[in-house]
């Protein structure tokens, strides 16, 4: 049986703008800034980048990103300086902040936390590492893919996060945990098509291991347990899934 071919009757809308997770890169080392973005962008994330503290301060104000990779080490202003200053701007004050920095003793991280950052990488760093606290951080937040509170409401189907509860027409529907983040993901980004991959990034539970080849068991188990409702959840040839608009 391919699953790949699972009701795959919807091909991409690609003149349709997806709205992508927003990075701003604030490093003063060249390579390290290539790198990150290289790898960021091939995520679906869009970046920027800034090379010191006064640009940094100016770039996040201008750009409004969803998450902020911050050096320590910045030449005008420093990287601590740059969180403090983030934090007391009301228009940065709530965009995730996540420190990269050389200095691993123990009082200069101590101090980026205490000032507001939301988690910090040491360098050198894995960008599988990086990748998983960007996303962890994103989640925590509620900026990322997915926020924690809230209901979702589409059409008779409506997803309650704080009573962890799915109903269709009044009547409510068992899912698995995994299947509830998969229907919850894609019903939060009507008409945005996601790869198996960014699902995967989105609804990984740490404890609980998922390859990108199950998402289309789980979405075929949706489907089945949504009935009438299934072809909410549309296959796009060649791509991956989105939720019908």
């Amino acid at each position: 049986m391919d699953l790949t071919r699972i009701d795959a009757s919807v091909e991409a809308d690609f003149d349709e703008p997806m709205r992508r997770t927003k990075v701003l890169v604030i490093d003063d080392e060249p390579d390290i800034v290539e790198f990150v973005e290289y790898n960021l962008r091939r995520e679906q994330f869009d970046t920027s980048h800034a090379g010191d503290g006064p640009s940094a301060l100016r770039r996040a104000r201008e750009d409004r990103p969803d998450i902020i990779l911050l050096d320590l080490m910045l030449p005008g202003i420093d990287g601590l300086e740059v969180c403090r200053q983030l934090r007391q701007a009301t228009e940065t004050a709530t965009i995730p902040i996540i420190m990269l920095t050389a200095k691993g003793e123990e009082a200069d991280v101590v101090s980026g936390l205490e000032i507001g950052a939301d988690d910090y990488v040491p360098k050198p760093f894995s960008m599988r590492l990086l990748l998983a606290r960007i996303r962890a951080v994103l989640r925590r937040s509620g900026r990322g893919e997915l926020g924690d509170a809230g209901v979702t409401h589409v059409g008779d189907l409506r997803i309650d996060d704080e009573r962890h509860q799915v109903t269709l027409q009044g009547r409510e529907l068992q899912f698995t945990l995994t299947e509830y983040k998969l229907l919850r993901f894609l019903a939060r980004h009507p008409g945005r098509v996601f790869t198996r991959t960014q699902i995967l990034g989105n609804i990984q539970d740490e404890h609980v291991l998922v390859v990108d080849r199950a998402i289309d068991v789980h979405v075929a188990a949706l489907r089945r347990k949504l009935g009438e409702a299934a072809t909410l959840i549309e296959t796009v040839r060649g791509v991956g899934y989105r939720f019908k608009t």
